[in-house]
């Protein structure tokens, strides 16, 4: 598979997801989910499988059937939170085809046993782990704050 996305700006787009999910748009999504997307390729190589995150990437991967033209015979199709929670453990791949965030058709079509990638994870929890230990040094320079306020009124 050829490569879109920079691997360090894919980084850097994950990292920036893994501390603020819910406020990430279209620049840190699109890069995430490619580079996200391009790993998984590498790790399982083929073309037996369509992988789809509409409306940022889709890749082909699992060793197998490959197809050229038309529905390719194994296709999972994903939202770009939800792909970014299995790439990275935040979400079981169970708990997300129970809920309908996935739909996965086909022979080899069940990633439950290739997700988190490893990699990603890795940068996932390193963000959130470095979030957290700067978090009390904000809030404690807030809170100096505060009382060098209040000393001066």
């Amino acid at each position: 598979m050829t490569r879109r996305t920079d691997p360090e700006a894919g980084r850097r787009a994950l990292t920036s997801w893994a501390t603020d999910p819910e406020g990430a748009g279209r620049p840190v999504l699109a890069p995430a989910v490619r580079h996200t997307l391009e790993l998984f390729a590498e790790e399982y190589p083929g073309g037996a499988v369509e992988l789809r995150v509409p409306p940022y990437a889709a890749a082909q991967a699992i060793p197998g059937t490959r197809h050229t033209r038309g529905t390719p015979p194994a296709v999972v199709e994903t939202d770009p939170a939800t792909w970014l929670g299995l790439a990275t453990g935040d979400l079981d791949w169970e708990q997300a085809v129970a809920e309908g965030r996935v739909r996965a058709s086909g022979e080899r079509s069940d990633l439950g046993g290739l997700l988190p990638l490893l990699g990603p994870r890795r940068v996932v929890r390193t963000a959130r782990d470095q979030a957290a230990r700067e978090q009390p040094v904000q809030d404690q320079s807030v809170q100096d704050q505060s009382v060098h306020e209040q000393e001066e009124r």
